[in-house]
């Protein structure tokens, strides 16, 4: 299935640039890798959001650390680094 973009003077010069330096074949293999890392940032969002939605729910749930907990902590497990 073809699909046609405009992609702005910007964009277009960018992809073109890549294309006559060689480092991508073609225009569709420049949009096709844009693609493809649209795809891998998408997927690291939703990972994030689950994790965040995950946080929030045991904070409501009550199951949570201190400041006091979390700054004990990281002070302790940073100590044990700068040995």
């Amino acid at each position: 299935m073809a699909i046609s973009a405009e992609l702005g003077e910007n964009l277009e010069k960018v992809v073109n640039d890549l294309v006559e330096n060689g480092r991508y074949n073609s225009k569709s293999e420049v949009l096709r890798e844009g693609v493809r890392l649209v795809q891998e940032r998408e997927a690291r969002f939703k990972e994030l959001d689950a994790s965040v939605r995950l946080a929030i729910a045991e904070a409501d749930a009550g199951r949570w650390l201190s400041e006091e907990e979390v700054f004990d902590e990281l002070e302790a497990r940073y100590a044990d680094d700068s040995d």
